[in-house]
């Protein structure tokens, strides 16, 4: 490989540092050039396998061509309508689609929006509409977009310095086994659980329009909850009237083994939003939910511009089509247990590896300096993530303290893809721990 950041790399960032704004962040030095599948080349001609997928909006792969195709033809037709002067067909049928694939048997409509943070945001704004109440509890760790209600939604220390944020949110213990303090799980679980109940009443069960949650919680550092967590959550919530909100932004279309996160843990939500793989990378999101609730809202009260543009709109059936045709449910279980197994194998091997955990192909290992007081190491989970790009592999970091390195992989990365990244990957690990102990 040429030298990282290349020539042409390090012209571009003299571009960006001058006219990008400071507050958008990167993590690697380096320009994109072409992507194909789970292959990113640079401008400088470098290849890198990718185990980011673009903080995991690639599942079905990086310009899939039967994705592409879709794309050509519908630009050849239409770009941009607005759907709310003059509907189109790939709107509909789309609704249609996403409405068939969520959880839940009955009644269900859509709307569709442009990101993730849209999601959200209207997803709390139908349910206080429909349930008349002002009040929404998110969990600690969560994120949910940096909008001003999707910052607020999401955990205090990434909101620090743009307040005043959004009133009548508020939040509730999650379980990190990883880093609990409570004892064992069942301990756990129940501390949060009555945690929750207590915020409820204080807050007062007539007063809250929803709980929102993360199946796996992805920028939080990718921790799983026990399932008697997310099913007593579920219960009280369905005991008070207070509406659930699955966010499957970055679990939803098959990252975790099954169509959406919340399916592992048999619960139904009232409302899912869903954003990043559903169209392949293009802006793309919705909000799907039982039909009296998304239409408690009257006409006019729900839109957007450009929501549900045409051409991602045929993305995304392309993309469905896709991932329910390869079974890449069945695939991603597959990646899980082949990177899971990897990740175990390194945590009995270096110190550095604190935790590994993971859902499907949705795996990370927390990287801390001693074990023993489970200390972050966010400066060796940097170094990391540094020498594996230097060896080309992509890798995007994640956690409170930044010291989780993940694995979000297109799904459609090969066998022998996976596994020459995942060399890379520990030779990279090894050569930091090395650092770490001289």
């Amino acid at each position: 490989m040429a030298d990282i950041p290349g020539t042409r790399s390090q012209e571009l960032m003299r571009l960006r540092e001058r006219y990008v704004a400071r507050g958008v962040d990167q993590q690697h030095p380096v320009f994109v050039a072409s992507t194909s599948g789970a292959v990113i080349t640079d401008v400088d001609g470098n290849r890198y396998l990718d185990f980011g997928g673009g903080i995991g909006a690639l599942n079905a792969g990086a310009n899939h061509p039967e994705v592409v195709q879709a794309i050509r033809e519908q630009a050849g037709r239409m770009l941009h309508a607005c759907f709310h002067v003059l509907p189109y067909e790939p709107y509909v049928r789309l609704a249609r689609r996403l409405c068939e694939i969520t959880p839940g048997r009955g009644d269900k409509k859509a709307m569709l929006i442009n990101s993730g943070a849209e999601a959200v945001e209207n997803a709390v704004k139908i349910a206080r509409y429909a349930t008349g109440r002002p009040a929404v509890i998110s969990f600690e760790n969560a994120f949910h977009g940096r909008t001003l209600l999707t910052l607020t939604l999401t955990s205090r220390a990434k909101s620090e310095g743009f307040g005043p944020l959004a009133p009548e949110v508020y939040r509730s213990p999650f379980p990190y086994l990883y880093r609990s303090s409570l004892g064992s799980e069942a301990e756990t679980v129940a501390a949060c659980l009555d945690a929750f109940r207590r915020l409820v009443g204080d807050v007062g069960a007539d007063r809250v329009a929803a709980t929102i949650m993360e199946p796996v919680q992805g920028e939080g550092g990718f921790i799983v909850p026990p399932a008697a967590f997310v099913q007593g959550i579920a219960a009280c919530c369905r005991e008070r009237g207070i509406l659930f909100i699955a966010d499957e932004i970055q679990t939803g279309f098959y990252r975790t083994g099954r169509r959406f996160g919340i399916e592992h843990f048999d619960v139904v939500p009232d409302l899912v939003a869903v954003a990043k793989s559903v169209a392949d990378g293009l802006p793309l999101s919705a909000v799907v939910g039982r039909s009296d609730v998304m239409d408690a809202v009257p006409p006019g009260g729900l839109g957007t511009t450009f929501g549900g543009n045409p051409l991602a709109c045929a993305a995304a059936l392309a993309v469905i089509d896709i991932l329910e045709r390869e079974d890449c449910g069945a695939r991603a279980r597959a990646i899980g247990a082949r990177v899971l197994e990897r990740f175990r194998a390194w945590q009995a091997a270096y110190e550095l590896v604190g935790d590994v955990r993971g859902l499907g192909a949705m795996v990370a290992m927390e990287l801390v300096t001693d074990r023993r007081t489970k200390e972050p190491a966010p400066e060796a989970a940097s170094a990391v993530v540094a020498e594996a790009l230097r060896a080309g592999v992509v890798l995007v970091k994640a956690g409170a303290h930044k010291n989780v390195v993940r694995f979000l992989g297109p799904l459609s990365i090969t066998d022998e893809e996976l596994d020459a990244g995942l060399r890379v990957l520990e030779r990279a690990l090894a050569t930091v721990c090395a650092l770490e102990v001289s």
